[in-house]
């Protein structure tokens, strides 16, 4: 079977195709999104810090695990208030929402 050799030049390949989108894709401030885990308790206090902790990061979204459904419900209801502090504590608006789900909540 005979290729033509006009077509494969214009291959590119896929390494450099999945780059330059996740470039478009990642946040600049990812670096400082990653410091939750290490201000979260401080930021929220000891008692949500006991029942609640962070769990993934996607863009702007932080998960919070939480122990139970209880806590999820209490936490909605405290949601601003704990954006305000977490943004404080980074430094800038990093996060704009919050999602609780019940999961397991490692405290450190």
């Amino acid at each position: 079977m005979k290729t033509d050799r006009k077509n494969s030049e214009g291959f590119v390949r896929i390494g450099s195709i999945i780059n330059k989108t996740l470039k478009t894709y990642r946040c600049q401030s990812d670096g400082e999104l990653s410091k939750i885990w290490s201000l979260w308790n401080s930021a929220v206090g000891e008692a949500i810090a006991e029942n609640a902790q962070p769990a993934a990061i996607r863009g702007k979204l932080l998960v919070v695990n939480v122990s139970s459904s209880i806590w999820m419900q209490q936490l909605q209801f405290n949601k601003k208030e704990m954006l305000k502090k977490i943004n404080d504590a980074l430094g800038k608006q990093l996060v704009n929402e919050i999602k609780f789900k019940v999961g397991p909540v490692d405290k450190e």
